[in-house]
């Protein structure tokens, strides 16, 4: 239980993201974009605590993407893509990793 406990906002970021591929009002959007920008920062910051770079970057560039003050303005077919490439490192960081940050 408390992989769950440590986990959670990654998984929330991870099913926001995949339940974009669905069809919403846009204030989902504008949410999921401050979820996914403060996940995706917070998750850096952790990754970055811990001197793993790789993961650092790749959420630096998540958060930076899914910023809520500057917003990048794609077609919907275009964040549908990110948002399941989003997820990704979201659900690795959670499951796959769970070994290495447990040592």
């Amino acid at each position: 239980m408390t992989w769950l406990k440590e986990n959670w906002f990654l998984l929330a970021a991870a099913a926001f993201l995949l339940g974009a591929l669905g069809d919403w009002p846009y204030a989902y959007y504008q949410l999921l974009r401050w979820i996914v920008c403060g996940v995706g920062a917070y998750s850096a910051y952790v990754a970055y605590t811990q001197k793993r770079r790789g993961w650092t970057g790749i959420f630096v560039v998540i958060a930076i993407l899914f910023n809520p003050m500057v917003p990048f303005y794609l077609e919907r077919g275009t964040w549908q893509v990110l948002d399941i490439i989003a997820a990704i490192p979201f659900l690795a960081f959670a499951f796959i990793d769970k070994e290495r940050r447990d040592v």
